[in-house]
């Protein structure tokens, strides 16, 4: 028998296999049974038993995850996790050091850094035009991807989207998800008769990211204004049929924005979207950590239609920026947006995706939800102190993971001091607004109310809200004092 690489592979009857070349032999250790392999050795029969009731402790979650294809229940060490990416990244071809690689793609890297920062997974995901095909070159990689894309709907499911049908993790942000949403979910406009079918009617979002979605992707806007109902932004539901004509394809909604723009209804765009025919997506861009926000989509899901749902990695599960899951009620919807991609993709985002949710497991996302609750609390009663303080007011908007406070008593230029107070005492995510000098970022042309904008998303530590509350006081004390 010619001599040839073997590589980690898996096995589907059991946990994970190594082959080792011994004198040209091929010889498949089954970890489940290592201590076989030392019978009648001096080893004492209860040490070999010993250490394999460890080992297969070691390897159950893996053999769990490949038969279960769920979110584990519990956190995976970095061990099991490193192991397992370790072990389908190298059944890639580009660990085969007896291939004859000629293609122009060939996984060939500068350093072995590459092989960290990319997990090893050198020849990425997909293949040309189609985002979720097998990739020949990489067996291992494509495993990696189903995995991942089984756990995105898995992860869904639990918290708050059981009507969902499949999902999948692209190696995009949320403004490019929305764009390949679009590109993919538009008419054919190579057909004389569907040519001015266009434009996409979009409850007002003044977020850059997201407007140059539509604008890469060709499709005129059609902005429908944020009207002021208290302190709150939000776009009534009759203004947004109102502006439906015979070019529209499609509609946009929201759930998780800034204060004081809050969620649009989307039961009702989701029964207009389904009354007439018009795609229907959904930018829940950190809207997993809210059970409020989640619960919108679900209903929305049930009343009406709503094709497609994007939601950001890195601010739902801890991610490295660059990933987002996009979940759709309708599997086919999925598919035709991960034939809209072009080109093979990045494997990192995903990878890091996996990394987060084995990493966390159920009981450890639970517990982030849980913490996010009270310091979303926290946060409002601490704000509040210091508004009764200074005279100013917490707005009244709804936002499950924000809150806004008034800074009616500041002037233009102590506003604009603020910010830059509060960057230089190291507090980094506030948004400092004055809708005097930009109307842009409130979602309304009339909001008149200068304010101030702290997250208490997921992950944050109650300590950093306390200090953050407290160097805003200090920073207020500041500019009020020049």
């Amino acid at each position: 028998m010619d001599e040839e690489l073997l590589l980690p592979r898996i096995s589907p009857w059991g946990p994970p296999n190594l082959i080792f070349i011994i004198s040209s032999v091929i010889i498949v250790v089954d970890f489940s049974k290592v201590i076989d392999y030392f019978k009648g050795t001096p080893i004492p029969e209860n040490m070999l038993n010993r250490g394999q009731l460890v080992l297969n402790n070691f390897l159950k979650p893996i053999q769990n995850l490949f038969e279960q294809k769920n979110v584990p229940q519990n956190a995976w060490s970095d061990e099991q996790i490193e192991f397992l990416l370790k072990t389908l990244s190298n059944m890639d071809t580009d660990k085969d050091d007896k291939a004859s690689r000629v293609g122009e793609r060939e996984a060939r890297i500068a350093s072995h850094l590459h092989l960290e920062t990319s997990a090893g997974f050198c020849h990425g995901i997909g293949r040309s035009g189609f985002l979720t095909a097998p990739q020949p070159k990489a067996p291992g990689g494509s495993i990696m991807y189903e995995l991942s894309n089984y756990l995105a709907l898995n992860f869904l499911k639990k918290f708050g989207l059981p009507n969902a049908k499949k999902a999948i993790v692209v190696p995009l942000c949320t403004g490019m998800s929305l764009a390949l949403c679009l590109g993919a979910l538009k008419p054919d406009w190579n057909n004389p008769n569907l040519i001015n079918k266009r434009t996409v009617i979009v409850p007002q979002i003044d977020h850059n990211a997201l407007i140059k979605a539509f604008d890469l992707v060709g499709v005129k806007r059609k902005i429908v204004k944020g009207k002021k109902f208290g302190d709150a932004v939000r776009i009534p539901i009759e203004d947004i049929e109102d502006n439906l004509d015979e070019d529209c394809f499609a509609v946009i909604s929201l759930t998780s924005f800034f204060p004081p723009r809050e969620h649009d209804d989307i039961k009702e765009i989701a029964k207009f979207a389904k009354k007439h025919d018009l795609v229907h997506i959904v930018i829940n861009a950190y809207g997993v950590q809210s059970p409020e926000w989640m619960k919108l989509i679900r209903i929305g899901i049930d009343a009406g239609r709503i094709d497609a749902i994007i939601q950001s990695t890195d601010k739902n599960v801890l991610t490295p920026v660059g990933g987002a899951i996009i979940a759709s009620p309708i599997e086919d919807v999925i598919t035709k947006i991960s034939q809209g991609y072009a080109g093979r993709a990045s494997a990192t985002p995903v990878v890091n995706f996996l990394i987060s949710v084995l990493s966390l497991g159920i009981e450890g996302y639970q517990q982030l939800l849980e913490e996010q609750h009270k310091n979303r609390k926290l946060l409002e009663e601490k704000l509040k102190k210091v508004a009764d303080k200074i005279d100013e007011k917490i707005l009244s908007v709804f936002n499950p993971v924000a809150v806004a406070m008034s800074l009616n008593n500041l002037k233009k230029d102590q506003l604009f001091a603020l910010g830059g107070a509060l960057y230089s005492l190291r507090v980094t995510g506030p948004r400092v607004y004055n809708p005097e000098e930009s109307i842009f970022g409130t979602c309304c042309a009339s909001y008149s109310t200068p304010y101030i904008v702290l997250n208490a998303a997921i992950g944050v530590k109650s300590q950093d809200i306390i200090s953050a509350v407290e160097r805003f006081e200090k920073a207020y004390s500041q500019v009020v004092s020049k």
